[in-house]
């Protein structure tokens, strides 16, 4: 039988339409929680059911081998844990129990993997309603999900990032609520796409992201190296602070077989948990990292105290935590392959003060590799122009490469989009590193410095078109010309005139 493939959009269709169930009863930024969560269960329940269905196939007649060929799945689906006997007894009372239950069976099947990842989640909370309300809400749930459409086994799904392109479409219609108020820009594919190209991670790279949010851009990195060769000897490393993303990144990497994966749950900047056998940070190969743009409140209060001496090149502003990723960032990378990419808001690049001072340090020590001018609107929840910096520890010169790239991106009503043009161009010009008109500049250290380290883009890479110089003797013999040719039209207009009787 020929299984149609899948699509996004139908995903996403109904992820939407899940969410109808909800609203007027649950906030925006919890019911994305339930959606996702219901999302993830239907996705391994059908997962699971394909691959039982294969061995039934080829040994129906021996039960008992079936069940031990199950045991050796990357992953165990107690039956009353499935989705689809969930969905079987929905008319029933105790659908929010029973679907705690199931989750808790799963996680504790499965620990090592997902231990506690559906902690901060509970089906069967008052949040929901009455014992009533809460029954109809979750039943029809469970119908949204059984949908003939929805069916996510493997073959229909293919290497679609369910979770994550889920997460990012709720992102976009949430914006103004969840998304924006709890600082969670998720980071398009194209772009975590630029970002995993510019720190070019290969076989046998660490590789971490100290605010991770659903996932996204680890799991590009380590898409890359596998299309390059196959290999998954690479592995994952991960930090987010709010507790129902950090299930959806765990969540994400289970469904996509990421499993040398480490995901902490935490303040990276208050408490960073990925660390070494001697309790100091962790290095990695490579760091990469799209952080919530200037936040405040970020724990400016300790940082001059920083035990693991993040902030030697001095202390990022109070209201402003962006020099904070950044530098923690920095004191991760490994000494000889090191590299990094971090998304930042322009202001990054030209605000004085402490920040000044401390792009100055970064700047001196040779840190500071490219600096990369995004177009506006590519992020859900904020319509403000980007930039990516990227650091390397050992670099092939004492140059900076500035690339403006702002101009260059498929236009949408509400978002822009990097075409697959836009990003070959970038990494080209990052590559060659050399000048290009109009787009990209090398600039020394000694240019930095007379721009008093103020890595503004327009500063180094000129945009602008000259006008074609005007030929003021060709205009003034055109303008006699003309006025010759009115004063012909003029006399013939007055002879017309009196030949009509109109003097």
């Amino acid at each position: 039988m020929t299984v149609s493939p899948i699509h996004q959009d139908t995903i996403n269709a109904a992820v939407w339409a899940a969410c109808d169930t909800f609203r007027g009863v649950v906030d925006p930024s919890i019911y994305k929680d339930y959606v996702l969560t219901m999302l993830f269960l239907k996705y391994i329940s059908d997962l699971w059911q394909d691959h039982h269905e294969q061995y039934q196939a080829q040994h129906g007649d021996h039960p008992e081998l079936i069940d031990e060929l199950l045991k050796s799945e990357r992953f165990v689906l107690p039956p009353p844990a499935g989705f689809h006997a969930l969905y079987q007894a929905r008319h029933e009372p105790g659908n929010g129990e029973r679907i705690d239950r199931a989750l808790h069976l799963i996680e504790e099947s499965n620990y090592a993997k997902l231990g506690s990842v559906f902690q901060d989640i509970s089906f069967n909370s008052n949040k929901l309603g009455d014992e009533a309300q809460k029954n109809d809400i979750l039943r029809h749930l469970l119908e949204d999900f059984a949908r003939p459409e929805l069916n996510l086994r493997p073959s229909r799904v293919g290497s679609l990032d369910i979770i994550g392109n889920a997460y990012e479409y709720l992102i976009k219609h949430f914006a103004s609520t969840s998304g924006k108020k709890a600082g969670e820009f998720y980071t398009p594919p194209e772009v975590s796409q630029l970002a995993a190209r510019l720190v070019d991670p290969q076989e046998g790279d660490e590789i971490c992201d100290p605010t991770c949010g659903s996932g996204s851009l680890l799991m590009k990195c380590g898409q890359l190296i596998r299309e390059r060769g196959g290999s998954k000897r690479y592995a994952l490393y991960g930090q987010e602070a709010i507790g129902s993303t950090w299930a959806l990144a765990k969540m994400n990497m289970f469904l996509h077989g990421e499993d040398n994966h480490r995901i902490e749950w935490g303040d990276t900047l208050r408490n960073p948990k990925l660390l070494d056998a001697q309790g100091q940070l962790k290095h990695f190969d490579v760091v990469v990292a799209n952080p919530p743009f200037s936040l405040e409140k970020w724990g400016h209060e300790a940082a001059a105290a920083d035990k693991y001496r993040r902030f030697k090149r001095g202390v990022p502003p109070r209201t402003k935590a962006d020099y904070a990723f950044i530098l923690h960032m920095v004191e991760t990378m490994k000494p000889g392959t090191g590299r990094m990419a971090v998304v930042v808001p322009h202001g990054v690049l030209f605000r004085g003060a402490a920040e000044g001072k401390i792009r100055k340090q970064l700047v001196d020590e040779n840190l500071l590799d490219t600096v990369i001018g995004l177009p506006e609107k590519l992020f859900y929840g904020t319509g403000i122009p980007a930039a990516i910096l990227v650091f390397r520890r050992n670099k092939r010169d004492d140059r900076v490469l500035f690339v403006d790239a702002s101009r260059d991106y498929q236009e949408g009503k509400n978002q822009n989009q990097l075409r697959a043009q836009d990003l070959y161009r970038i990494v080209a010009a990052c590559t060659a590193r050399q000048d290009v008109d109009k787009y990209a500049h090398l600039a020394t250290r000694e240019q930095i410095a007379a721009h008093d380290y103020n890595l503004n883009i327009p500063r180094y890479v000129s945009g602008f078109e000259p006008q074609q110089s005007v030929d003021l003797n060709s205009v003034r013999a055109e303008r006699e010309q003309l006025k010759g040719e009115l004063l012909v039209l003029e006399e013939k207009m007055a002879s017309y005139l009196k030949e009509l009787g109109y003097e």
